[in-house]
């Protein structure tokens, strides 16, 4: 997704190399005072200014909006300080366009507050705040191909009772007359549903049903906290739905510490793995909110990505395969234990159930929440388009999520960062075949999980090169990046892996420094070629052939997970020195259980936090470091008042409910690596997601 969006943005490169019309550039000068030149020249609006030729005669609305603006023009001339707001709130052309600086968002609040009442209607006129599009190729002429798609917008306000096409029409009669510019009719300067007013839209009920679930789940953590704290002396016996519910119990559960010494199978390097991997998520995606914003500066993405840093974010998608790998080690390790125990039996749709309980009340809920809560949650000049991203693919394709099928059904996925849930949902599927053969033929089906990987390797390699799929170029990635049967590899990685651990565990592993080094310095190799394999190549800008690139994506998808295979046995073994004090840290061991509902929530924040912007603003790796830390505190803040209220409660259900899939008196130990001993909180192994996700399939987030 990176490489997508950061791609576009690359097109300001080309931009900079072409010509333009100096003399329409100069005349567009001249209308910095964009609102002043607007009202002058509407000074005696009439009817004719205000419909397209052939409209017929003016309706309701229009005669409104007529007369609003007639009253609009009168008190700026009279000096009414209402009527001067409305002006005074309007954009300018940005300062620096030709660096990059595309959006003027003038003063949204200044103009949405506008509110004064109409003597002659007995109405009351209300400001309008929309972005209008000022400048494109067509307005500036010469060769400006690539700066065209990056137009140039600025903020307009006018009457609430105008519509998008009274102010479209306005604007083109503007342009026409002062720039003697005719704008394509393909060209929309006014996107009315973009359009923000002071009004808010009353709750439908499905609004109303979110909030009134929400409020009722509160109520139940609060009196079963409340009954826990004052009316339960002793916690061993507290009541078993007291104890679901209670925020206290669940909270001890969540920040407690579990000491690997006491299991020899825990593998506490998995939390500090599945954190930093975390971390790089919600890292990566603010780099890409940060260079979708207003920025004034947006030329300097071009030396960013041409540095080597950037590498870090372009190939954040690893992570991505991180998660994968530790879904496929979890996975196997737990379940043939569980076989060992039951004499390899294996009650599959339990197994799926369980999956299934565990994964989809949160989802549900936080589509719930996209859906209906994070439109109402704020304003502000971008927060709209921003919020109705997330919001609108869910109307038609909500269930498709909630059958964990979104990435192959549809090209507008509902909680666009959902796609990994159902990749992994899909793997989790075909996973006991392979469970079962390598309980029964062992090493014999290790052999064929390694061909079956590689034919699927092959796939991915020839769709790239035969269809010509790319990731570089963003045009038919979806096919290569979203697709379970091209993902797999990392998950496959992981079975092996785990399964070896399994068959290995209580066994001491003695290694001479020689093949440590060696591990390490393989290990460390691969992980640098991964990431730096295509600089400074790709980064100047080069188009990697078809070829390459599928030699490239197909050997990183099997690399990457090969270097955490060494990681994990280091760290496991003995041999991890510095990096297993500091993975192994039982500080990390709350976050991780958090990780799912960061994985969930993090996009809300982002948005929410992206969409009040009011002001433009810096590109810079600073910059963004710092919108990370508050971005990266409200997420884990949001996740932790989910877990409470939606994740360990309904886990702890569905655990009360259910029968258990492994006898209690020896709980799967291998699960301790990533989770606590209370099956209330227990999280669900792996179910993170990293920074392409945030693309939807259509477009990025603009």
């Amino acid at each position: 997704m990176y490489k997508i969006g950061l791609t576009l943005l690359l097109c300001v490169l080309a931009a900079a190399n072409e010509s333009l019309d100096i003399d329409r550039y100069q005349r567009l000068m001249q209308l910095r005072p964009l609102a002043v030149e607007f009202i002058d020249y509407y000074r005696n609006i009439s009817s004719g200014d205000l419909l397209t030729p052939g409209a017929g005669l003016p309706n309701q609305q229009d005669l409104q909006c007529l007369t609003e603006m007639a009253m609009l023009s009168q008190g700026v001339q009279t000096g009414s300080i209402w009527a001067l707001r409305m002006i005074d709130s309007w954009g300018r052309l940005p300062a620096g366009m030709l660096y990059g600086n595309r959006k003027d968002l003038g003063n949204f609040d200044e103009c949405i507050r506008v509110d004064q009442l109409a003597a002659s209607t007995g109405q009351s006129l209300r400001g309008k705040y929309c972005m209008a599009k000022v400048l494109s190729a067509s307005m500036l002429g010469g060769n400006v191909g690539a700066l065209g798609m990056m137009s140039v917008q600025t903020a307009v306000c006018l009457p609430a009772s105008c519509t998008g096409e009274h102010m479209e029409t306005l604007l083109r009669q503007f342009f026409k007359q002062l720039l003697n510019i005719e704008l394509s009719t393909e060209t929309q300067l006014i996107n009315d549903a973009k359009c923000q007013t002071a009004e808010r839209e009353s709750l439908d009920g499905l609004a109303i049903f979110t909030i009134v679930l929400m409020c009722v789940l509160v109520a139940a953590l609060l009196l079963a906290t409340l009954y826990d704290y004052f009316l339960c002396a002793d916690q061993k016996h507290l009541p078993a739905l007291v104890k679901v519910f209670s925020a206290r119990a669940n909270s001890r559960s969540l920040f407690r510490i579990v000491d690997s010494k006491t299991n020899p199978n825990v593998i506490d390097c998995l939390h500090g793995i599945r954190c930093l991997s975390l971390i790089w998520v919600i890292y990566g995606h603010d780099y890409f909110m940060q260079a979708v914003s207003p920025n004034i500066n947006l030329v300097d993405v071009i030396p960013w990505y041409r540095s080597p840093f950037s590498m870090f974010i372009v190939h954040g998608l690893f992570s991505v395969d991180t998660f994968y790998f530790l879904s496929g080690l979890l996975v196997v390790m737990v379940a043939l234990r569980s076989m060992e125990r039951t004499k390899g039996k294996l009650n599959v749709p339990l197994m799926y159930l369980h999956r299934y309980l565990r994964l989809t009340p949160v989802l549900a809920f936080a589509i719930l929440c996209y859906m209906r809560i994070l439109p109402i949650l704020a304003t502000g000049p971008l927060f709209k388009g921003l919020a109705s991203q997330l919001s609108a693919p869910c109307e038609n394709n909500w269930f498709l999520t909630l059958l964990y099928v979104q990435n192959y059904a549809t090209n507008t996925v509902c909680l666009p960062h959902s796609w990994y849930l159902a990749v992994d949902m899909q793997l989790y599927i075909i996973s006991p075949l392979l469970l079962i053969a390598l309980y029964k033929w062992g090493k014999k089906a290790i052999a064929g999980i390694v061909v079956l990987m590689l034919l699927l390797a092959a796939c991915l390699f020839s769709m790239m090169v035969v269809r010509g799929y790319s990731l570089s170029s963003g045009g038919m990635s979806n096919e290569i990046y979203f697709t379970t049967h091209t993902r797999a590899s990392p998950w496959i990685i992981g079975l092996i892996f785990g399964y070896y651990l399994h068959v290995n565990r209580g066994k001491t592993v003695k290694l001479n420094p020689v093949t440590v080094w060696l591990g390490w310095l393989i290990s460390l190799g691969l992980i640098f070629t991964c990431l730096f394999a295509l600089y400074p190549y790709q980064a100047n800008g080069n188009p990697l052939h078809i070829v390459n690139e599928a030699f490239y994506v197909t050997l990183t998808r099997i690399a990457w997970p090969l270097a955490l295979v060494w990681l994990v046995f280091a760290c496991k073994y003995g041999y991890g020195g510095l990096a297993n004090s500091f993975l192994s840290s039982p500080l990390w061991q709350p976050l991780s259980k958090l990780s799912y509902g960061a994985y969930i929530w993090h996009i809300l924040i982002e948005i929410l936090n992206s969409g009040i912007t009011r002001t433009s603003t810096y590109f810079s790796n600073y910059q963004v470091m710092l919108r990370f830390w508050h971005d990266f505190g409200f997420t884990i803040l949001l996740a932790y008042f989910m877990f409470i209220l939606v994740e360990a409660p309904f886990g702890g259900l569905e655990m009360l409910l259910l029968p258990a899939r492994a006898p209690k008196a020896q709980p799967p130990p291998v699960a301790q690596s990533v989770q606590s001993k209370s099956p209330i909180t227990e999280p669900e192994p792996s179910s993170i997601e990293i920074a392409p996700a945030l693309e939807p399939k259509t477009a990025p987030i603009s």
